[in-house]
C-alpha cells in the first residue's frame, strides 16, 4: 500500500489552501477497495459504494436502455452527492 500512494495524484487544493476537498480520500479508497480493505475504503470515502454502481450505470446506461434506468441514475447520483457533502462536513468537524 505504500509504494502505491506514491504514484497517486496530489491534491491540488490541499496543497494551496491547506485543507482537504471534497474528493480527498477518493483515490485511496478505491486502493483499499482494489486491496479488499472494504472497511477502511468506507472510512477513506463512504461515497465509493454508491460512485461505483452509478458509473457503471452511465455506462450501461449507452448500450442498454432499461426502464427506469435513468431514474435510477438520479437516484444514486443524488445519494452520491448527499454522501460526499456529509462525509467532507464530518471530516471537517473532527
Amino acid at each position: 500500500m505504500q509504494n502505491l500512494q506514491e504514484y497517486m495524484l496530489p491534491c491540488l487544493n490541499k496543497k494551496l489552501f491547506g485543507f482537504d476537498c471534497m474528493g480527498c480520500g477518493l483515490q485511496r479508497s478505491l486502493s483499499f477497495l482494489f486491496h479488499g480493505e472494504i472497511i477502511e475504503a468506507f472510512k477513506m470515502y463512504p461515497a465509493i459504494f454508491t460512485l461505483i454502481p452509478l458509473g457503471l450505470l452511465i455506462v450501461t446506461s449507452f448500450f442498454y436502455k432499461f426502464k427506469n434506468i435513468n431514474k435510477i441514475i438520479n437516484g444514486l447520483a443524488i445519494a452520491s452527492v448527499l454522501i460526499i457533502i456529509i462525509s467532507f462536513i464530518v471530516k471537517q468537524l473532527i
